[in-house]
C-alpha cells in the first residue's frame, strides 16, 4: 500500500498563506486520484480538493475555490496545496489520501490510503 507523509502545517494569520506538501511512498498509478481533505474538532471530514495523477485535473470544494490550488509534481511523487487568504474557518487537521479510478470522489470512504495529517491552525 503506498504511503503518505504530509508537512507543512502551522499556525497562521487570517489573510496569510500556507503550503501543504503530500509526499507518497511509490509512484501512484496513472488513474489515481490524490485528495486533501480536513477535520475540525467535532465535525466530520470533508473533501477539500483533489487532483487526478495524469492529466492533472483538478477538483475543489465551493469553500476553498479561488483560494486553494492543488498541483502535483510528478518526477517527486509529491501533491501541493497552496492555500491562499486563509480563513479561521480553515483550521483543521489536513489529511492527503489516495485513490483509484474515473470520476470525481469526495467522499472520505471512496479513498484507499491516508496520511496521518497535519494541523493548521488560523488566527483571527
Amino acid at each position: 500500500q503506498v504511503q503518505l507523509v504530509e508537512s507543512g502545517g502551522g499556525l497562521v494569520q487570517a489573510g496569510g498563506s500556507l503550503r501543504l506538501s503530500c509526499a507518497a511512498s511509490e509512484r501512484p498509478f496513472s488513474i489515481s486520484l490524490m485528495g486533501w481533505f480536513r477535520q475540525a474538532p467535532g465535525k466530520e471530514r470533508e473533501f477539500v480538493a483533489a487532483i487526478r495523477w495524469s492529466g492533472g485535473s483538478t477538483f475543489y470544494a465551493d469553500s476553498v475555490k479561488g483560494r486553494f490550488t492543488i498541483s502535483s509534481d510528478n518526477a517527486k511523487n509529491t501533491v501541493y496545496l497552496q492555500m491562499n487568504s486563509l480563513k479561521p474557518e480553515d483550521s483543521a487537521v489536513y489529511y492527503c489520501a489516495l485513490t483509484k479510478g474515473w470520476g470525481v470522489r469526495t467522499a472520505s470512504n471512496e479513498y484507499d490510503s491516508w496520511g496521518q495529517g497535519t494541523q493548521v491552525t488560523v488566527s483571527s
